[in-house]
């Protein structure tokens, strides 16, 4: 089984949705179940309506997972196992505040060393122990990892290392009470029977100190991804709280889900963005060796230069079916060239159809525009552009832009756009007319 584990604190962004696509294709690529866990732990910050958000994101992008939970509902089995933890001397309390910690990490610095714990609480008596008691001072608690080298073979990075003390005891229990991921995350994956973990390499660090825990808990040891973070275009990291590159914006642009599944599924890869697959094809394709450890960055303007292209290329089924609007099959031939998002659909439906339309009557063409009026053909197809404009053009001496833009602007007001050829046997004779009086 697989997971995706996201904290409802803000809306979904890229990089989230990469992480939920990577492990959504990795699970039913070897037909394994697919988990949604919700991190809500931080009750301050947890939302309902982010957690909604982040349903309708997955669904948006074709993730169908097999099972859901929210951690806010497993308290009672955290506490239950940091208990254990704490019998078995795995977990010490410690009593440093957040400014005497940063205190300690600046000292280390300036003498040279790496920033690491000093372990100095575990050198308290029982006594100093009371005395923080009767001070009403409550400790958060550290896990006690081993002199051992942490190594495990990474499905991105290769052979990854942790040399004894070379990181904190981690923090896994605040002083209020409340578990970090650290342990949260490691309870939940044993329970749920994890059997692959995929996330972003942020989380090495973490997993170093997770395969330990692991072990205290006499668990087997998941299989580790750690796909490189996604950056902007302008090498940021991205963040919830910021909602940046997030999901519902990239929804409300019209971008069409198989184009931002392409992308993020493919980027950092050896397989092209520019071709277009759906869920199912992404899910044959997967493999761990297509990836590289480089960084990425996700640039908003391969998405719509995608979709464009996309949209461009499919049938006029698969349009109906993706737009949900009324249209036929010659409308779409003769728009689809000019078509960026499903937004553009509506545009082009106004301007052909909408006998309200007002046109840009330019002052010094009404008399062009008489001309023109007078020798439109009677039967308007294909053919009828052409033949207009050569007439126009014989009567008026007119040719190129000169000839051309002061019609197409009294027809759909706007200066470029679709072949005429193909938008006029859309309109009426009667409707073009009117266009070029009115």
């Amino acid at each position: 089984m697989l997971r995706f584990a996201p904290s409802p604190t803000g809306l979904l962004h890229v990089g989230n949705a990469r992480i939920a696509l990577l492990n959504y294709l990795c699970a039913k690529k070897n037909n394994l179940k697919f988990l949604l866990r919700i991190d809500d732990t931080d009750l301050e910050r947890s939302k309902s309506e982010y957690t909604d958000a982040i349903k309708e994101d997955l669904e948006w992008l074709g993730i169908k997972f097999d099972d859901c939970f929210f951690q806010s509902k497993r308290m009672a089995i955290y506490n239950e196992i940091a208990e254990t933890l704490k019998k078995k001397g795995k977990l010490y309390p410690c009593y440093e505040s957040a400014e005497e910690l940063s205190l300690k990490r600046k000292i280390q610095l300036k003498m040279g060393k790496p920033p690491i714990y000093d372990r100095s609480s575990l050198k308290l008596t029982q006594k100093e122990k009371s005395q923080f008691s009767n001070l009403n001072k409550k400790p958060h608690w550290r896990f006690k990892l081993s002199d051992k080298e942490i190594k495990w073979i990474d499905r991105i990075h290769g052979e990854i290392r942790f040399e004894k003390l070379s990181i904190s005891d981690p923090v896994l229990i605040r002083s209020d009470g409340t578990p970090l991921f650290t342990i949260t995350s490691v309870i939940d994956d044993i329970d749920y029977k994890i059997s692959s973990i995929i996330r972003g390499d942020d989380h090495i660090t973490n997993t170093a100190a997770q395969i330990e825990l692991f072990h205290s808990l006499d668990a087997d040891i998941p299989d580790f991804a750690h796909f490189p973070l996604m950056k902007s275009s302008t090498g940021e990291s991205l963040s919830k709280r910021l909602s940046s590159l997030s999901l519902r914006e990239i929804r409300e642009s019209k971008i069409d889900f198989n184009v931002l599944n392409n992308i993020l599924t493919k980027l950092g890869s050896s397989l092209s963005i520019d071709s277009i697959k759906t869920v199912n094809e992404l899910i044959d394709e997967f493999n761990f060796l297509n990836f590289s450890k480089s960084s990425i960055q996700f640039n908003y303007d391969d998405v719509f230069r995608l979709n464009s292209k996309y949209l461009k290329s499919i049938s006029y089924e698969e349009i109906k079916e993706i737009s949900q609007k009324d249209f036929t099959k010659e409308f779409w031939g003769a728009v689809k060239s000019n078509i960026e998002t499903t937004d553009d659909l509506e545009l082009w439906l106004k301007t052909i159809y909408d006998k309200k339309f007002q046109n840009k009557i330019i002052q010094d063409e009404k008399e062009f525009l008489k001309i023109a009026e007078d020798n439109l053909p009677d039967i308007v197809n294909n053919e009828t552009w052409s033949i207009w404009t050569n007439k126009i053009s014989d009567i008026t001496g007119r040719k190129g832009k000169k000839l051309f833009m002061p019609l197409r602007i009294a027809i759909t007001g706007m200066d470029k756009g679709p072949e005429m050829n193909l938008i006029l046997p859309l309109i009426n004779r009667e409707e073009i007319l009117r266009r070029l009086i009115s």
